[in-house]
């Protein structure tokens, strides 16, 4: 079984790429580096719910949609 972190970084990757938005993109909406969008992707760091929170405003879903 995954376990949560790396359960919303596929899910963070799926939406986003399938919205045609970039690392960058996102790392810009949230004053974040890119580097650090990535590490969430890759499920190698656990972001703050308001980390995620921001995340899915950004992708334009809901904070649920990422963590499913």
């Amino acid at each position: 079984m995954q376990n949560e972190s790396t359960k919303l970084g596929l899910n963070l990757k799926r939406i986003r790429t399938k919205k045609s938005i970039s690392q960058g993109d996102i790392a810009r909406d949230l004053g974040v580096s890119r580097g650090f969008i990535s590490t969430i992707e890759n499920g190698k760091t656990n972001p703050t719910l308001s980390t995620i929170s921001k995340l899915a405003k950004a992708l334009g879903v809901s904070s649920d949609e990422l963590l499913k």
